[in-house]
């Protein structure tokens, strides 16, 4: 079967990384290393480090700039790394951003600015500036549930022109704009809502960026292998089999952060405590992403 997709800049198979923490909160350089070794060994041609799943909010510039570089040393170029580098302040957000690529990164992750809700012309503005600014391609993040601020079809269509902006992990929910913009430009999209990772990339999608696969790497990266053998029918089982666990973890009306670390604790991963303001998840909580895993996994 001839496949007519568009090339995939940072891989097909993303995790959103958590961020693990020593009991004491501080950063867990050797879990994240073992954490992601693990995630690569079992089907992740990439990780995205410090997005809303690795608590980016809560840790300090430092702390994510330690973070490529120990990922990266631990992983080799068996996977690529992108650095989110996503503030509210260009400037700021251009000085992470180069400190990424110093550390080892291979792409950037960048937020809409938030809390300013800056109009669409800033919103472009404030995208090219970083992209200008060093030599890392980009990874839009539309996700206006949390920032305020869409990134419209519009202005992804404009920002497409940018050599160094490539892709866009989409937590939009806004299906036809996707579409839209898939049909205009060569961006890569990934789906960052797990339960849109098959839909999307039925329609042309590059692949996820999923928070599951901090649990459940194999399984999510299998739902992509079997639509690119062309069994469609085996990857929509494999959606529809990652449901609970995917509603359990992202739809429980508890940030994914919380619920992923909950479900990597219990498995005796590397994960340690939500960062103030979250709280951690109750037991009732990680009983039952425990059971909706195994679940899962016993098939």
């Amino acid at each position: 079967m001839t496949s007519t997709r568009k090339p995939a800049p940072f891989g097909r198979a993303l995790c959103a990384m958590i961020t693990p923490f020593t009991e004491d909160g501080a950063l867990d350089v050797p879990g994240a290393q073992r954490l992601a070794a693990r995630l690569v060994a079992e089907g992740c041609d990439g990780l995205v480090l410090s997005g809303t799943t690795g608590e980016s909010p809560t840790t300090t510039d430092e702390e994510k700039t330690r973070l490529v570089a120990a990922v990266r040393e631990a992983v080799g170029d068996r996977a690529t790394l992108v650095a989110g580098v996503g503030t509210s302040d260009t400037r700021h957000t251009v000085e992470l951003a180069l400190a990424a690529g110093k550390a080892g990164a291979d792409g950037l992750l960048v937020v809409t600015p938030y809390y300013s809700r800056p109009p669409q012309e800033a919103v472009a503005a404030h995208f090219r500036q970083v992209a200008d600014a060093g030599e890392l391609p980009v990874m839009l993040y539309d996700i206006p549930g949390r920032t305020g601020t869409r990134i419209e079809p519009d202005t992804m269509i404009r920002l497409a022109q940018h050599p160094r902006i490539v892709a866009v992990k989409d937590c939009s929910y806004d299906f036809l704009g996707i579409q839209k913009v898939l049909g205009q430009t060569e961006l890569a999209y990934y789906a960052g809502c797990d339960e849109h990772v098959l839909a999307l990339y039925a329609v042309g999608g590059a692949g996820c960026v999923s928070t599951v696969a901090n649990a459940a790497p194999a399984h999510m990266a299998s739902i992509l292998a079997a639509f690119d053998a062309g069994d469609t029918a085996r990857a929509t089982e494999l959606q529809l089999a990652a449901m609970p666990l995917i509603e359990a973890v992202m739809d429980s009306g508890l940030p994914g952060t919380v619920t992923a670390k909950a479900l990597l604790d219990r498995l005796g991963l590397p994960a340690g405590p939500v960062r103030a303001p979250l709280l951690p998840a109750g037991r009732e909580t990680a009983d039952g992403l425990l059971a909706r895993y195994e679940a899962l996994t016993a098939n």
